[in-house]
């Protein structure tokens, strides 16, 4: 029960704080040392320069943290797919769609849900990590982290299954596809991150 209201309280405070999270600018006199680890650590990442543009704007509370960055990277993400959703939304509210359009965006819809939600639960995983007591206890939570980010992974890839096939070709598959393919970047450079940091352990 304790558990569950300390996690309850968590999620307020993690969708309090990415209210902004995805316009922080570069704060002035960030440390070049934080940048250089940010740059440093997103070259172990399949899409480096969207690491960089996407994490460097948080330099100054990143530092040098495999922790922080990862945290980081899932908060960006998070933000990103809920962005996603609401775009995914409004398309599905063209009059001109054709059924099979309608019914891909509503299972879209859900796979990001999913993902919102195990991104989510990934974030507060790797938050654990930080205070966790031993060996055992940290692989527990990372191994959660993990699954949890390599699940939303998978809900990036099939939404995008979804608008898959020459019947689906048109201005919907193109709009949503561009959306799901930086998501899909985005939660691969998280996971990417997320196993560095256990290296780090």
């Amino acid at each position: 029960m304790a558990q569950q209201i300390f996690y309850t309280l968590f999620l307020f405070l993690l969708f309090t704080t990415m209210l902004t999270a995805s316009s922080a600018p570069v704060a002035t006199g960030t440390s070049k040392r934080a940048i250089n680890f940010i740059e440093a650590s997103c070259k172990a990442t399949t899409y480096p320069t969207v690491c960089v543009n996407a994490l460097s704007g948080y330099a100054n509370s990143i530092q040098t943290s495999p922790r922080r960055l990862a945290e980081t990277a899932l908060n960006v993400t998070v933000t990103q797919a809920q962005s996603t959703k609401v775009f995914v939304w409004r398309l599905g509210r063209f009059k001109t769609l054709k059924k099979r359009e309608i019914q891909a965006i509503k299972d879209c819809i859900e796979e990001i849900n999913d993902a919102v939600d195990r991104l989510t639960k990934s974030i507060y995983e790797v938050k654990m990590c930080g205070s966790a007591k031993g060996r055992d206890q940290f692989w527990f939570h990372m191994s959660n982290a993990q699954t949890w980010t390599s699940a939303a992974l998978t809900n990036a890839n099939t939404c995008s299954d979804g608008f898959a096939g020459r019947v689906m070709d048109g201005r919907i598959k193109n709009s949503v596809g561009a959306r799901i393919l930086n998501l899909g970047r985005g939660t691969s450079n998280a996971l990417a991150l997320i196993n560095a940091f256990a290296k780090k352990y």
